[in-house]
This record gives C-alpha cells, sequence and structure tokens, in this order.
C-alpha cells in the first residue's frame, strides 16, 4: 500500500465542489493507480473523518495546439468522497 499522502494528490476547490460540500461530498484529485478503497482509507487517516462512499472518475487531458503541433494536457482520476452523517467535517475546506 502507498502512503496515504501519495494517493490523494490535492483537493478541487470549484463552484460544483463547494455546493457538494453541503451534502458532505469532498472532491480530490488522487493517483491514477489508486483504487476505491486505498482512497477511502487514505481520507480517513488523513483528515480523521469516516466516509461512506468513495466514486472515482478518470478525467481525458484536453487536447491543445500551439499552431500547427498538436499536443494534449495529461489525463488524471478525480475522486468525490461522501462522508457519514456522523463524521465530523473536514476543516481543510472551511475556509474557502
Amino acid at each position: 500500500m502507498q502512503i496515504p499522502h501519495d494517493i490523494i494528490i490535492e483537493p478541487i476547490i470549484t463552484e460544483k465542489s463547494m455546493e457538494d460540500m453541503e451534502e458532505r461530498k469532498y472532491t480530490f484529485v488522487v493517483d491514477k493507480h489508486a483504487n476505491k478503497s486505498e482512497i477511502k482509507k487514505a481520507v480517513e487517516n488523513i483528515f480523521g473523518v469516516k466516509v461512506e462512499k468513495v466514486n472515482t472518475m478518470n478525467m481525458l487531458g484536453k487536447e491543445k495546439r500551439q499552431g500547427y503541433t498538436k499536443g494534449r494536457r495529461p489525463s488524471w482520476k478525480k475522486a468525490i468522497v461522501k462522508l457519514t452523517e456522523d463524521s465530523k467535517s473536514i476543516e481543510f475546506f472551511e475556509g474557502m
């Protein structure tokens, strides 16, 4: 198993993710090779909360052009973590 801080790369802070926080859902960029159980254990270990459910999505990098040359931004994996009702909220997102 990987170190929890290697699995959870960074939080995603957008308007949609802020609206989901009211439903106790938090969004993170995670390691592409991590599965749902590893993500659940990493979030519980890092933030000290109880996770009810984890949804993951593989996000395809956008294709970009500069003149004739085409390129692609890197692909990444997104995880939406839903906390249980009796769990405390994640303090990192409170000041946003």
